[in-house]
């Protein structure tokens, strides 16, 4: 059950595009950040690192895509948000070489969220089940900023390597990413802990082959035996799994997340 307090310094509304309307809940001044929740939704960890980027001088946006706002991540919230989001049409989430639907909807509101901040042009940061979605979000001009943090889509099925290695994104679409990293110079940073099977190794190295060196790609020891004593499971770079702990490297991930909002958005703006 979703806790009211968890939601009481963030406004709710609503945005519409293309027949869907979603709710969407915002927080702070400055240029937008648009930050997409992991499963199962947007929980109190994910509102906590929304804050973080709401006192970095940005304006978060989260929109509602799945789960039941506030609430604390069980086994009962999970169950309740992937197995609709596993089967939903705007997800794809089993498809290779597809940009999911739900992404013109995410240009949408980042566009509408632009418009309303202002600023020289908005983040977006993906988790998990979203951790793709900030990357097609850049086929469009005005984001400046992408985080990819444990990118698990497409779902890679036992027998369906090739999934491992795919961006859930068209060829079109994974064009004009190439062409915006080059021309642009838009670096597009990606998180994950080194033993997490939901956002694989392949997929680091496909963006790796499609970017060059404007994909940073922090990958975090989750090895048996590492020297932070990172548990194997470990999936949540910015959430659940955050140890905010200086030299910590979750610590240090969380940084690099903010300091690339803050040099491409905050300190642009204020001159």
């Amino acid at each position: 059950m979703a806790d009211p307090a968890a939601l009481s310094d963030v406004e709710r509304t609503t945005f519409e595009h293309g027949g869907t309307t979603r709710d969407v809940y915002r927080a702070g001044d400055g240029p937008a950040v648009v930050v997409m929740a992991e499963m199962p939704g947007i929980t109190p960890s994910v509102l906590a690192f929304a804050r973080r980027v709401r006192e970095l001088g940005c304006t978060v946006w989260l929109p509602d895509l799945f789960g039941e706002a506030g609430a604390a991540p069980s086994p009962v919230t999970f169950a309740r948000a992937i197995v609709p989001m596993c089967v939903a049409k705007d997800f794809a989430a089993f498809a290779m070489g597809r940009t999911a639907p739900v992404i013109d909807w995410l240009r949408a509101l980042g566009a509408h969220a632009h418009a309303e901040c202002g600023g020289p042009g908005i983040g977006a940061v993906g988790m998990c089940f979203t951790g793709g979605f900030a990357l097609g979000m850049m086929v469009d001009e005005h984001l400046l900023a992408p985080v990819l943090s444990q990118p698990s889509l497409p779902i890679a099925l036992p027998g369906r390597g090739r999934a491992k290695a795919d961006l859930h994104l068209s060829p079109e679409d994974l064009g004009c990413v190439r062409r915006r990293a080059a021309e642009d110079g838009i670096d597009v940073l990606g998180l994950r802990f080194t033993h997490d099977r939901l956002s694989p190794p392949e997929r680091f190295a496909a963006l790796r082959d499609a970017l060059g060196d404007r994909f940073i790609g922090v990958e975090i020891d989750s090895s048996k035996g590492n020297p932070h004593g990172i548990r194997g499971a470990a999936h949540s770079v910015l959430t659940e799994d955050l140890v905010d702990e200086p030299g910590h490297p979750t610590h240090d991930a969380l940084g690099r997340v903010l300091e690339l909002f803050r040099t491409r958005l905050v300190e642009p703006a204020a001159t």
